[in-house]
Formats: structure tokens, C-alpha cells, sequence
């Protein structure tokens, strides 16, 4: 079943067919690439893989899908999935459906919309976009508004993975439609962003309540008890016939800095955009801690992107730090080319100022990038377009930092072919022992039960 309105769980790749007109110059120096397992779809397997995905000690890979597993109306139930690396050099990764969710029907989550991040006792951690015990109402249908989720392993091994609801968001005003990745702060709290909810805002969408929200879930106390959810900010957009105001819809993955502050972006709000109708063009916000016990966090919008000045629109994934401080993030949309861009903040000694660097523009090398960045040691960064490339399934790239002061050479490493190779590549990217790069498709691999462009896969990626 369609979602209504503009909620972007699945972003759904139009352009892939739509822009035939992108080629790529120049020569590109490929990596090799290997899918390492395709989703199926249907009842018994996941489609449309969610966020990136994240290992275990011993180089298991975790991650969800947002479809398959069957129908939790409105959309499918989606499942949480480990992949086990091959015994012998060459052989095939091994998947393992670890929990199929059930719905709101069972008090359960369904339609995860980030993947899931793993503690030091190998438990893993998410969302839910919608689910639970919550009263959202979509379209006349009680699809609940979402939970945060854990999955523990078997204490045998081969047994089943046991999933624990932690927390149904109530009512849109806690939140509703989480999004992104899940993130701990030294003390156990997990932190995460809805993308409607929060209690404030009217103009965001005709379907969803509020503007969104940046929640805190805090562990009980003593054994058993309940998990404790607070939020920290309530975004409110923009008022009608404003043309600038606070941000909205926040895109989840958080990232935090030394003091425990929170950092990330929101798709809309901001400045005013010529096609967004008064939405917005996105924002890269601040949380502050409250200097007292019991006090309110503080926003603060770092950056409001401004279209008509060739800067991005549309941030659809967080930001990462680099050594220094700066900020790093892609916008989907904007930028001289309209295909998308990647940004640097950099913080001013003084104050909560930060300057916005372009360092790259998409056009015909990739476009729309939704997925987050992923830096190295030498601080080189590396990321995926969901589309363009000499297929336009989508490239995965390299920005080179130059040491001299010579801007960011740009380099496509691997063009996506799409089936059976994995196309329209999104989430978070993630190294694994050897160097490898490690990411998901929405599109792509052999699956045959999700009509066209098939289920979405699970790559790895080398020099």
C-alpha cells in the first residue's frame, strides 16, 4: 500500500528513469564491488534495505529492510537481518532473518526507517516508523507512531533473538515517524529524531501532525522498569508567508560531540525555496545541553540552505565530524547543477557560527546523494549518488583532501549497474577489517518479488 503525504520511508528512485540525458566524462578509476547478498522480498525475506549496516566482533553484519515480511498496513512489516561472512575464502555470505515485525496489530513496530546500531554485548538497537501501542491515525486507519526497538542474542547459540519494544511513542505530540539511525551518549541514553511530531508546527505536512522532533530514551533505573522518554526539541518550521524560520523534519542520524551536544539536519525548514511552496530548503542544527539539572536544551540552526544562491536543498541524511571540528554532509537536491551537493561547516573560534564550504556539485557525475558521508584517516571522504553513472544505478565516490589549499578532487570509484549488481544505493557506509566499504541498495540484486529494480542488496566495495 502507497504511504500518503510525504513522509520519504522509501524514496522512491523516479529520476533513475527519468533524467536519460546524464552522461559521465572522463575516466573513473573503479574499485571492485561484490553484492553480497540480494534481498528476496515477500513474506519470508526483506525488500528495500533501510540506513547503512553495522558489524559484531566476530564480522557478522546487522541491518533492517522497510518492506517485505509481509502487510503491517499502511505499508509492510519489514524485517531486522544479520549476514554471516563466509567460512572459506569465496565463499557466500549467509543471511538470517532475525525478527519479522508485526504491527501495531501486536503491539509490535513495523517499517523501520533507519538500520540499527549494536552495544558491547552484541544487543542491537532501532526504530520504527510506525507500530506500537501509540494512537497515530493515518487516512481514517490506526497505524500507531512508531517505537524504539531492542533485539538481543540467543543465549545458545542458534537459538532466537529476542525483541524487546522499549518504548511506543503515545501520541504525535512525543513524536511521530522515526527516522534515521539511533545514537548512545557515555551514560547509556540513546538518542534519535522523528520526522513529523514534536508538538509544534502546523505547515509540514496535510497528513502528518507537527514539524518533528530530537527525543531522549533513558535506561530504568532498576532492572525491568520502563525506558524514559523526553523531548529535547520540538522543531516548528515556518510560518505561512515567512520566508525563514526553524527547521523540520529531522532525517536522524545524530552524531555528538565532546560536550554531549547533538548535531544534525532537518530535510525542510530554513529559508524559503523557490519550489518548495513555503517549506523550506533544510537546516543543519545544534542541540545544546541544559547548564542545569532539569533545564531545556538550546537550539541553535548552524546553517539554513539557501537555493537561490547555488547552495544545496534537501539535506536527506545527517552530518559526520572530522578531526577539526568541521562538519560534513550532502544535500539531495541544489547546487549549480540542481542535482545535489556536499557541504563543510566549519566552526569560528567564537560563538555557534560556522561558515558553509561547497565541495562538490552533482550533475554528471552522480546525483542526489541520500545517504551519509564515511571519512578516513587521511581525511578523504567517501559516499554514494543514488543515481547518475554510466548505468544511472548510481555511483560511489571519493572527495580527496588536498593538503595544498586545491579544492577536493572528485573521483567516481564504482559506477552501479543495477541488476543484478546493486543499484540506487543509500544509507550510511561503514569499513570493515580489511579497508573494505561496506553499504546498501534500495534497487538492485536478483530478488524477484518486488516487480521492477528488484528488492535492494547488501555490497562490499575495494580498491
Amino acid at each position: 500500500m502507497t504511504l500518503a503525504g510525504s513522509a520519504r520511508l522509501t524514496k522512491v528512485p523516479l529520476v533513475l528513469f527519468a533524467v536519460a540525458f546524464l552522461l559521465v566524462s572522463g575516466a573513473s578509476a573503479e574499485w571492485k564491488e561484490k553484492v553480497l547478498y540480494s534481498f528476496q522480498g515477500g513474506v519470508n525475506d526483506g525488500a528495500v534495505p533501510a540506513g547503512g549496516v553495522v558489524f559484531d566482533k566476530a564480522g557478522n553484519l546487522y541491518g533492517v529492510t522497510t518492506d517485505g515480511g509481509g502487510e503491517c498496513p499502511p505499508a509492510q512489516c519489514g524485517i531486522v537481518f544479520q549476514l554471516s561472512p563466509p567460512a572459506k575464502k569465496g565463499g557466500s555470505w549467509t543471511e538470517t532473518v532475525l525478527h519479522i515485525f508485526k504491527g501495531n496489530g501486536s503491539g509490535d513496530g513495523n517499517t523501520p526507517a533507519g538500520s540499527v546500531i549494536i552495544d558491547s554485548a552484541g544487543n542491537l538497537y532501532g526504530t520504527t516508523g510506525y507500530g506500537g501501542t501509540g494512537n497515530c491515525v493515518l487516512l481514517g486507519t490506526k497505524v500507531g507512531c512508531g517505537t524504539v526497538y531492542e533485539l538481543s542474542p540467543p543465549k545458545q547459540k542458534g537459538g532466537p533473538w529476542t525483541e524487546t519494544v522499549l518504548y511506543s511513542f503515545p501520541t504525535p505530540k512525543q513524536g511521530y515517524l522515526p527516522n534515521g539511525d539511533l545514537v548512545f551518549d557515555s551514560a547509556g541514553n540513546l538518542y534519535g529524531a522523528t520526522m513529523f511530531g514534536g508538538g509544534y508546527g502546523t505547515t509540514c505536512n496535510a497528513f502528518y501532525q507537527y514539524c518533528g522532533a530530537v527525543f531522549e530514551l533513558s535506561p530504568p533505573k532498576t532492572k525491568g522498569g520502563k525506558w524514559t522518554e523526553k523531548v529535547l526539541h520540538g522543531f516548528k518550521g515556518m510560518k505561512p508567508g515567512s520566508s525563514t524560520g526553524d527547521g523540520a523534519n529531522p532525517n536522524g542520524g545524530l552524531v555528538l560531540d565532546r560536550k554531549g551536544a547533538i548535531f544534525g539536519t532537518t530535510y525542510r525548514g530554513g529559508y524559503d525555496c523557490p519550489h518548495n511552496s513555503g517549506q523550506g530548503c533544510g537546516t543543519v542544527f545544534k542541540l545544546a545541553r541544559p547548564t542545569k539539572n532539569g533545564g531545556h536544551w538550546t537550539e541553535t540552526v548552524l546553517h539554513r540552505f539557501y537555493q537561490k544562491i547555488s547552495d544545496g536543498r534537501g539535506p536527506a541524511a545527517g552530518v559526520v565530524f572530522d578531526s577539526k571540528r568541521n562538519l560534513y554532509g550532502t544535500t539531495e537536491g541544489g547546487g549549480t547543477n540542481g542535482w545535489g551537493t556536499v557541504f563543510r561547516l566549519e566552526p569560528h573560534k567564537r560563538g555557534d557560527f560556522w561558515s558553509e564550504s561547497i565541495l562538490h556539485n552533482f550533475g554528471n557525475d552522480g546525483y542526489q546523494p541520500q545517504g551519509g558521508l564515511l571519512i578516513d584517516a587521511k581525511g578523504n571522504i567517501y559516499g554514494t549518488a543514488s543515481g547518475g553513472g554510466t548505468s544511472r544505478g548510481g555511483t560511489f565516490f571519493r572527495l580527496e583532501r588536498s593538503t595544498g589549499g586545491g579544492g577536493w578532487p572528485y573521483k567516481i570509484l564504482h559506477n552501479f549497474t543495477g541488476d543484478p549488481d546493486a543499484g540506487y544505493p543509500v544509507g550510511g557506509l561503514v569499513f570493515g577489517r580489511n579497508g573494505d566499504i561496506f553499504g546498501v541498495s534500495q534497487l538492485g540484486g536478483t530478488g524477484q518479488n518486488c516487480g521492477t529494480g528488484n528488492c535492494g542488496t547488501v555490497f562490499a566495495i575495494q580498491p
